[in-house]
């Protein structure tokens, strides 16, 4: 065969079956477009049909002695899989015994023929505006030296809010970004900047606009229609550095002169990816920043057990500012409301006085646990928990005048009646967004009062007087700052059933008085302790600190890596005697049955036995899942299938109740 006759290729399949290279003979018709990354459409002889898929490499021989099956065609002659990602996927998956087609396919949006076609058509002399680097302000030389040395750091951010034009105001995290960007790209290298969400992306855009042009950033988020996502995509192809920003999905952007990884609040949830192989933008942003060489920034005002874990065993340097800068917080756990209006408004009496005083110069915000009006609600006559009659999911009310619906399946409680003492009516337990704008609106009459949450999405508001009563994570920023934060339902922000509970609060908490102004209180209500402490001294670091050290004496995440297996009794059993002979020193907690038929367990292991166990576990997935098929083939695709078996690594929740 001539050269770089053989395509190896990988098949576009979530069955861990396929999770491999295949070698096809490339036609002679073919030859011109059939390049590493392409699209490309290929026979499985075993299935019968035709399959996608990618090109990874050419090669000139295999070790296959008999007749290689041809490419049946070239999708598209675009190489859309750059070979910094391909590494990055096989790594990523073979790191969470997962396949590399499942995080390919959150790497490469879907193929929009009209967008490909434009793109292709476009002037390949033309050059992008030039790029000039800002100065980074706050930390010294520090991320100067950390950004010219490619090198990692955890980097606590500064908790004011700045303008970036004289309408537009920011965090001062997205100004440390956008100029940390900004140096990197005038320097000849792409940036990659990822956030949780759509508030922290426009924060950054604004600050990038303000350093950058236009046509050196692109956004890259899953937010985006198909034809957008993929039009970004294409454009980072291209050789001239830019900065790309978005969520978890855009650390996949291709980059192949990449200078700079920077992730804004890391310990957020929603850095977590939801599907197969449940990939970590921190754990991704790890692995990608050792193969490419860039610089790798974590910045949050709090810091997660993980960054604080690669901090200690010096993975991270830890940068603080120059100067240190805390908000006023003022704990008041063991204070009582003995102002009328304040016990009304169910608030100590210092929160009611702070609000009142700051209201004369500019908007509050009052962050509460949950949106609605009532979060849960009880039967009036025995107190018990109203359950839903449909599912036993707890039911709660949207609004004051709203008929209880569950807060699982939707199903309105009509004809509710209690399973315990057959009453009828109900008890509200607990003051969701809207009650507490309710009660807060009497308390302060002719106040102007706006809700922000989930079904009332506001992201700024102007510095004139008004009470802003928001969930966690849903805070808008005020122009020059909020003149007071009063931070509500810490006891029961605190009761909630999580291994992160300390270290979550802690990081809602801290994003909310980083919206004060300079000098502003920030009163943290209903808490004590550590908690109160670390807020009151603003050292959230030693927080994680203390955290890690106790989570190490029991062996609990981050100090030490887990997996969660879940899948039929029969297969959990076998994957977790497998695990236990493949490397000393890896425990299981369980298995314990979920539901009839089906088991969980939760394997303990170290660091250095990862791959070990991760390999191990891959082998299991392989198995169950060729015997599933198996047993669904000797029934002739008649009855029920197995259920299926699955493997988490690093699950952020593996000890929350189930």
């Amino acid at each position: 065969m001539p050269a770089a006759s053989i395509a190896r290729v990988l098949i576009d399949s979530p069955l861990p079956q396929l999770d491999r290279l295949f070698d096809y003979r490339i036609p002679d018709e073919l030859l011109t477009g059939a390049q590493p990354g392409v699209r490309v459409r290929v026979p499985l002889r075993s299935a019968g049909r035709i399959a996608d898929g990618f090109i990874i490499e050419l090669t000139d021989s295999v070790d296959y002695e008999g007749t290689l099956s041809d490419i049946d065609a070239v999708v598209s002659a675009v190489p859309v899989l750059a070979p910094e990602i391909w590494t990055l996927a096989r790594t990523v998956a073979t790191r969470a015994a997962g396949t590399a087609s499942d995080v390919i396919r959150v790497a490469v949006p879907t193929r929009q023929v009209r967008v490909e076609k434009a793109w292709l058509a476009r002037d390949p002399l033309a050059r992008l505006s030039p790029a000039l680097p800002a100065p980074l302000s706050g930390y010294g030389d520090d991320l100067t030296e950390v950004l010219a040395g490619c090198r990692r750091a955890a980097v606590d951010a500064i908790p004011r809010v700045v303008p970036v034009t004289p309408d537009r105001w920011v965090g001062h995290w997205a100004v440390t970004m956008a100029a940390a960007a900004a140096t990197t790209v005038a320097g000849g290298a792409s940036a990659i900047l990822a956030v949780p969400d759509y508030r922290d992306q426009d924060q950054l855009e604004a600050a990038l606009a303000a350093v950058l042009p236009a046509d050196r950033i692109v956004r890259l988020d899953a937010r985006q229609s198909n034809p957008d996502r993929y039009r970004a995509l294409l454009r980072c192809l291209g050789d001239e550095p830019l900065a790309i920003v978005g969520n978890r999905s855009a650390v996949y952007a291709p980059a192949a002169s990449l200078g700079l990884i920077a992730l804004w609040d890391d310990g957020d949830p929603l850095h977590a990816e939801p599907h197969a192989p449940y990939a970590h933008t921190r754990d991704v942003a790890l692995i990608r920043q050792e193969q490419q060489g860039s610089a790798l920034l974590f910045l949050g005002h709090s810091r997660s057990t993980e960054v604080e874990r690669l901090v200690e065993v010096g993975w991270l340097t830890s940068i603080s500012p120059a100067r240190i800068v805390s908000p006023k917080v003022i704990p008041t756990a063991q204070q009582t409301s003995t102002d009328r209006l304040a016990a009304q408004a169910r608030i100590p009496s210092s929160a009611w006085q702070a609000a009142r005083q700051a209201l004369d110069s500019g908007p509050v915000l009052v962050q509460v646990a949950r949106p609605g009006y009532a979060p849960r609600v009880a039967c009036e006559s025995c107190r018990q928990t109203a359950r839903c009659n449909r599912c036993e999911g707890p039911l709660s009310m949207a609004s004051s005048t709203s008929t209880p619906a569950c807060t699982w399946c939707g199903a309105l409680a009509v004809d509710w009646a209690c399973s315990l003492c057959e009453g009828r009516r109900f008890r509200l337990v607990g003051s969701g967004s809207a009650r507490t704008a309710e009660d807060l609106g009497r308390a302060f009459p002719g106040v102007r009062v706006i809700i922000a949450d989930g079904d009332h999405p506001v992201q700024e508001v102007p510095g004139k007087p008004a009470l802003v009563v928001a969930t966690r994570g849903a805070e808008p920023l005020a122009a020059g700052g909020y003149q007071a934060v009063l931070l509500l339902d810490g006891e029961r922000m605190v009761a909630r059933e999580s291994l992160r509970v300390g270290e979550d609060c802690l990081r809602w908490w801290a994003n909310a008085a980083a919206l004060a102004a300079p000098g502003a209180p920030t009163v943290l209500v209903g808490v004590g302790g550590a908690l109160a402490s670390a807020m009151a001294t603003w050292r959230l670091a030693d927080y994680a600190r203390a955290e890690l050290a106790d989570r190490r004496r029991l062996r609990f995440p981050p100090a030490i890596r887990v997996a969660t297996v879940t899948g039929a009794t029969d297969a959990v059993a076998t994957a977790v005697e497998a695990t236990q002979g493949a490397s000393p020193g890896v425990d299981v907690l369980g298995p314990v049955e979920t539901d009839e038929g089906m088991a969980r367990a939760i394997v303990r292991f170290d660091y250095s036995a990862g791959a070990t166990v991760a390999a191990t576990l891959r082998s299991e997935v392989v198995r169950a899942a060729a015997n599933r098929r198996r047993a669904a083939a000797g029934k002739g695709g008649r009855g029920p299938m197995k259920p299926p078996f699955r493997v988490r690594f690093d699950d952020s929740e593996p000890f929350a109740e189930q």
